[in-house]
């Protein structure tokens, strides 16, 4: 949610703003605007509702000119989507502005102080008490320090944010900070930049500093930058890392969407993950800084996620209990922050699934977990995010940037990674040999080559989108482990084709569900040769019986499905049941995409929807 960049240096800043800020799309935003100092010390500012390229046109007009400024991308929380709620927001002299991402929880309190004193609001935003407070700290306390000014602001914030800010007083200084929502910093031979992720920043240098929470930034145009935290104490040290892809990579290559783009990558991404896991002990985890000692002891396993994420937690318990029988709970992290009752022990382990590692239920769980006295790790796919810094390991998925906001190959990777951890927490505890270790690491190592043969199959997935044409609503069904493909295949196709997809154990199916069907509803039916396929049949002759159009994956061969279902999408034999759920959905993710596109939408950028959900 929300994007933030910044820039100062020697180059025209609203270009590098516009194209910081098109790297950003993929958070969810449905307004734009960036803000420019001139070197005569005015301000010069464009925003919008709508998207990147609506800016761009406006930029282009009102050429707004200097070498310091911000920009951001706003999903809107408080207002709605419209020019006037748009970001960057200035404070009464017209002097200072701010963008922000996070939530304001005070700023109703705080807007009352502030009007009762004189100050008047153009917006209906949090945010716009910002530049408010900014202000009568720079023209009192601060005496004109920018830095200062905006440390006393926040010093009176409650809630998250990633600030940045710019005074037309102090052209070619630019001044960001951080609580709770995450804000990096990079400096090069051209300037000084602040971005809300490291996306923007890949194309200009490869290293980037962490700021902490409360930590305040200057920076300025010769490229220096100084940090200070919350008492105003240098920071001699900031945490700092390296980018560890290239900016090629968050760039289309030649597909016509990035969510094509994702899809087709998956099959490297798991053999990144996988490569060199396997030693002589078993699979090596060193992220985990557990003794064996430790692992075996872990009683309780809770698991924390959203969304897509929470499906990989559902397949993770299985192969967690399944593997090293130790017991899982599967919480969804916004509702786990309310339970105000719930049990652990001083064994139980909190693992913590999130692609964007800026997840703010998420990490809230979390921090609530460590608070009860678990170990927390984390499964990531971002490099120096918040869960990633604040769990007590890390295990990085690598799949690279996933700009689609309808994730496909960090739910795989996801997947994938908590194996890996369930074959680690098995041979601690005495649950596997080695050698059953090793057997299940080879079965893991036959996904790729098995994605890239359904990848082949896509004409199968293009030709079953037909059924959904003029549809308003669909039923996914599967048993088993294959219950939650489903529902991560429902997810997808209602995330960005906006067709109703409601997914079910098949087995509920007939407890409600069934009354939906009639002539031509779509049914999609994940029924495998595992050992529930029967069963499965049975609940598709019930949905056909009532004239469903069964839209079947199903594994080579079987004779049964192709005789029974209208379209199948073929699945090549697996080694392991838990091999098949990372095969098949490729199918799923495949269909979702064909149906959109056939439906007319951008799969890129569904409605409504954020990447990095950083508000509660």
């Amino acid at each position: 949610m929300c994007g933030v960049v910044g820039y100062t240096g020697r180059k025209q800043a609203a270009a590098w703003l516009l194209d910081g800020l098109a790297t950003l799309e993929y958070r969810g935003y449905d307004s734009a605007g960036i803000q420019v100092v001139s070197s005569s010390g005015n301000l010069h500012g464009v925003k919008c509702a709508g998207r990147v390229a609506d800016l761009r046109e406006r930029a282009a007009a009102a050429n707004p000119e200097g070498t310091c400024g911000i920009g951001h991308t706003r999903w809107a929380t408080h207002g709605a989507p419209t020019d006037r709620n748009a970001h960057p927001h200035l404070d009464g002299s017209g002097r200072i502005a701010v963008v922000h991402n996070g939530i304001i929880e005070n700023f109703q309190e705080l807007k009352r102080e502030l009007m009762a004193t004189g100050h008047q609001f153009r917006s209906d935003t949090d945010t716009e008490v910002i530049p408010h407070l900014i202000q009568e700290a720079w023209e009192g306390p601060a005496k004109g320090d920018l830095a200062m000014a905006v440390r006393n602001a926040c010093d009176r914030l409650e809630g998250s944010w990633a600030v940045a800010c710019v005074c037309a007083d102090v052209p070619g200084t630019l001044v960001v900070t951080r609580k709770g929502s995450p804000l990096v910093v990079a400096s090069t031979d051209d300037g000084a930049y602040a971005a809300s992720d490291v996306m923007p920043l890949a194309d200009v240098t490869s290293h980037v500093l962490q700021l902490n929470d409360y930590d305040v930034a200057t920076l300025t145009s010769d490229g220096a930058i100084r940090i200070v935290d919350r008492d105003g104490r240098v920071v001699d040290n900031p945490t700092s890392f390296d980018i560890d892809w290239d900016a090629s990579a968050a760039k289309m290559g030649g597909y016509s969407d990035f969510m094509a783009k994702e899809i087709n990558e998956q099959p490297e991404a798991i053999e990144r993950l996988l490569k060199d896991r396997l030693g002589e002990h078993g699979i090596e985890l060193d992220e985990l800084s557990l003794s064996r000692s430790e692992l075996a002891a872990i009683d309780k396993i809770v698991i924390i996620a959203c969304g897509t994420s929470y499906h990989v937690g559902l397949i993770a318990k299985v192969a967690i209990e399944r593997w090293a029988k130790v017991p899982v709970a599967v919480e969804f992290a916004s509702e786990f922050n309310y339970n105000e009752d719930y049990l652990v022990t001083d064994h139980t382990m909190c693992l913590v699934i999130t692609q964007s590692g800026e997840t703010a239920d998420t990490l809230a769980a979390a921090r609530r977990m460590r608070g009860m006295g678990c170990t927390v790790f984390a499964i990531t796919n971002v490099l120096g995010s918040t869960a990633a810094r604040e769990a007590d390991g890390t295990l990085y998925i690598q799949a690279g940037p996933e700009v689609a906001v309808a994730s496909t190959k960090a739910y795989t990777a996801q997947m994938i990674a908590s194996y890996l951890l369930a074959l680690r927490l098995a041979y601690a505890n005495g649950r596997m040999t080695l050698a059953e270790v090793q057997k299940h690491y080879r079965d893991m190592e036959q996904v790729p080559d098995l994605m890239r043969e359904v990848l082949n199959r896509r004409w199968q997935d293009k030709q079953a989108s037909q059924r959904f044409r003029d549809k308003q609503s669909s039923l996914f069904l599967g048993r088993n482990v294959s219950s939650t493909t489903a529902y991560e295949g429902a997810l997808k196709l209602k995330e960005i084709s906006y067709l109703h997809a409601e997914a079910y154990p098949s087995g509920e199916m007939k407890h409600g569900p069934i009354s939906l069907i009639e002539g031509g509803f779509p049914v999609v039916a994940i029924v495998p040769a595992d050992h529930v396929h029967d069963k499965t049949v049975s609940n598709i002759q019930e949905c056909l019986a009532r004239g469903a159009v069964v839209i079947a994956v199903a594994t080579d061969g079987d004779e049964k499905i192709a005789k029974m279902c209208q379209e199948v999408l073929w699945v090549p034999q697996c080694p392991d049941q838990l091999i098949v759920p990372a095969v098949s959905v490729i199918h799923l993710q495949l269909l979702a995409r064909y149906v959109a596109r056939e439906r007319g939408y951008d799969v890129d950028k569904p409605r409504n929807l954020a990447k990095s959900v950083t508000v509660e």
